[in-house]
């Protein structure tokens, strides 16, 4: 399957990177390009997704120095910065980055344009947080995602995430033969091809346990869940 990146009509070289680069770097594409109309196709009422996002900050408790991957817009960076010490929010879109600088401007974040796949740090983060990411991440990179995580934990730190439950698989179109990749249209009609690997709960738990997390995944609503993992000791 070939794909290529809509960004200036631009098409991506397809003999020196994977088919999972290939992916990856048009769905780096699709976010940098949706960025300025992220909120409202992705939330709506940006107000009222606030609360819910509030509410289900409050109820994970993050706490201590935390590090959210694909902090996008920065909607989750805020109710996250209120709850805790520092904040390291990094994302591979430069566009999203400068909307979320915009949205929280306080002393406790720092901001990093980063593709989390090479993105190398020597800090330790209590928490390591995500929202709607892990339906992103390619079937091949997962274990390589996980073990990424790893090393970046404080000791006893925890990863949180939010994502979308596989009930909510129908409402998107994926590609004929491909169980993971999905067509996204812009509102100016482009289209683009990325990951959409949604959450079965049990799936998923029992796939990190094998790698070595304990992982509680809860409910919330008729489409997301949240979860937090932590490695076995």
């Amino acid at each position: 399957m070939a794909f290529r990146t809509r960004r200036e009509g631009a098409a991506l070289a397809v003999h020196d990177v994977s088919v999972t680069d290939r992916v990856l770097a048009e769905q780096l594409s699709y976010y940098r390009e949706r960025a300025a109309e992220y909120d409202v196709t992705a939330y709506g009422d940006v107000a009222t997704a606030s609360v819910r996002v509030e509410r289900l900050v409050n109820q994970m408790q993050p706490s201590g120095a935390v590090l959210e991957i694909a902090c996008g817009t920065g909607v989750w960076t805020a109710a996250l910065a209120r709850r805790v010490s520092t904040l390291m929010a990094i994302d591979a879109a430069r566009e999203m980055i400068e909307i979320a600088r915009t949205r929280v401007a306080l002393p406790n974040i720092t901001f990093e344009v980063a593709d989390v796949f090479t993105w190398a740090t020597s800090a330790r983060f209590d928490v390591i947080f995500f929202s709607a990411w892990l339906s992103h991440v390619p079937t091949n990179r997962f274990d390589q995602f996980w073990a990424l995580l790893r090393p970046m934990l404080a000791e006893r730190g925890r990863v949180l995430f939010i994502d979308e439950h596989s009930d909510d698989r129908d409402k998107e179109i994926y590609t004929s033969g491909d169980s993971e990749i999905v067509q996204r249209t812009l509102r100016d009609g482009r289209q683009f091809h990325i990951v959409k690997n949604f959450v079965d709960p049990d799936q998923l738990t029992a796939r990190l346990e094998q790698l070595g997390w304990h992982c509680r995944i809860h409910r919330d609503g008729s489409d997301w869940i949240r979860g937090e993992a932590q490695p076995v000791q």
